[in-house]
C-alpha cells in the first residue's frame, strides 16, 4: 500500500475520535463569546459615548502596538482561504453522504476562528487609528493570492502546520493583550487575551491529532514533521502586501516590527518546536524505518541548531510607515 493510500486508511481509522476532539477543545455556540460582548451596543442609547471612549482609549497606544494588531487582524480575516485549504486535505470529505467527522470539525474550528477577524475588524474601525481602506485592500490581497504553506494534501504536514502556527498565534494575541492592558486599554486587552485563549484550545486539538497519528503511522509522520521543519513554517502574514505592493513585500517590515516589540520573535519559534518535540515525545517513539530515525534526530538536534543562529541575528531598526496606520494618532 502506497504512503498517500496508508495516509488516508489512518484518517479513516481515528475519524470515530474527531466528534471527542470537538467536544474537548471546542465550545457550544451558545455558550462560547460573540464580538458583541465586547464592542459598544449599536442600540443602545450611549451607543456614541461608548465609541468615544474606545477612540480615547486607542490614542495611548504606540504605533509598532497599532501594526502588529492591525496584521493580526489582517491573518484572522483570511479565514476562508484556511478553511478552503484543509477541507481539501486527503481524508477530509465534505460532499453528499460522503461527508465525515473530519470535515465537521472544520466547519466547526472555522465557526470559532471566524469570530476573532469580526472582533477585531469591528474595534479597528471603531478606534479612528487606522485607514481602514487600506486594511481592507490588503486583506482583500489576500484573500486574491492565496498562500502556498509547502504542505500539498498531506494531512500530516497539514496537522503540524496547524499544530505549529495556532500556539504562534496564541502568543501574538497574548502578548498584545497584555501590551493594551499594560497600556491602560483593558477592553481591547481582554478581547485579545480571550482570542488567544482560544487559540490555545485549537492548537491543543491540532497536537492532539499529530499524536495520534503518530501511535499509527509513526515513521511517516516523523518525516512529515522533519520536511516542515526543514522548509520551515511560514506564517500566513508572509503573503501580506500593501497597496501597490507586491506579495510578500510588507511582511519583513512587519516581522521587524513585531521583533522589536517583542510580539513574536525567533526565539518563540524555536521555544513551539521544543514544545512540540516534548509533547509528542519523540525521543520515545519506536519502531521507525531508518529514514525515519534520521528524520528524528535531525528534530532533536533542530533547536539547539537554530538557538545558535538565533543569536547571530541581526533585526534592522528601519522607521518603515505602512499605509494602514497613521504615525501620529488619530487620522
Amino acid at each position: 500500500m502506497s504512503a498517500k493510500n496508508i495516509r488516508i486508511e489512518v484518517m479513516k481509522s481515528i475519524e470515530d475520535k474527531v466528534q471527542g476532539f470537538i467536544d474537548a477543545y471546542l465550545i457550544p455556540i451558545e455558550k462560547i463569546w460573540q464580538p458583541t460582548d465586547f464592542l459598544p451596543d449599536s442600540q443602545s442609547d450611549d451607543f456614541f459615548e461608548q465609541t468615544r471612549q474606545i477612540r480615547g482609549e486607542a490614542k495611548e497606544l504606540g504605533y509598532d502596538l497599532w501594526v502588529t494588531l492591525v496584521a493580526d487582524t489582517i491573518t484572522e480575516e483570511a479565514l476562508p482561504t484556511y478553511e478552503s485549504w484543509l477541507m481539501d486535505v486527503e481524508g477530509i470529505d465534505q460532499h453528499g453522504e460522503g461527508s465525515n467527522g473530519w470535515s465537521k470539525w472544520v466547519r466547526h474550528w472555522t465557526a470559532e476562528e471566524n469570530r476573532h477577524g469580526d472582533v477585531l475588524n469591528k474595534y479597528l474601525y471603531l478606534s479612528g487609528r487606522v485607514n481602514m481602506r487600506e486594511v481592507e485592500i490588503t486583506t482583500q490581497y489576500l484573500l486574491a493570492d492565496g498562500f502556498d504553506i509547502g504542505t500539498d494534501r498531506d494531512p500530516y504536514r497539514n496537522f503540524v502546520y496547524t499544530s505549529f502556527q495556532e500556539l504562534a498565534t496564541n502568543i501574538s494575541h497574548k502578548r498584545v493583550g497584555q501590551m493594551c492592558k499594560k497600556g491602560g486599554n483593558l477592553m481591547l486587552g481582554k478581547m485579545c487575551t480571550i482570542i488567544a485563549g482560544d487559540e490555545m484550545r485549537h492548537h491543543m486539538a491540532y497536537r492532539e491529532f499529530v499524536k495520534t497519528i503518530f501511535d499509527n503511522d509513526p515513521s511517516e509522520m516523523m518525516l512529515a514533521f522533519a520536511d516542515m521543519m526543514k522548509k520551515k513554517i511560514v506564517m500566513p502574514a508572509h503573503f501580506l502586501r500593501e497597496s501597490g505592493g507586491s506579495i510578500g513585500e510588507a511582511f519583513e517590515n512587519f516581522s521587524n516590527c513585531a521583533q522589536r516589540l517583542g510580539v513574536y520573535t525567533a526565539q518563540d519559534y524555536i521555544d513551539i518546536l521544543m514544545k512540540l518535540n516534548s509533547y509528542w515525545e519523540l525521543d520515545k517513539i519506536r519502531g521507525l524505518t531508518d529514514d525515519a530515525e534520521k528524520a528524528r534526530d535531525y528534530l532533536m538536534k533542530l533547536p539547539n541548531r537554530l538557538q545558535r543562529i538565533s543569536e547571530r541575528m541581526k533585526f534592522p531598526d528601519i522607521d518603515y510607515r505602512f499605509k494602514w496606520v497613521e504615525p501620529n494618532g488619530m487620522l
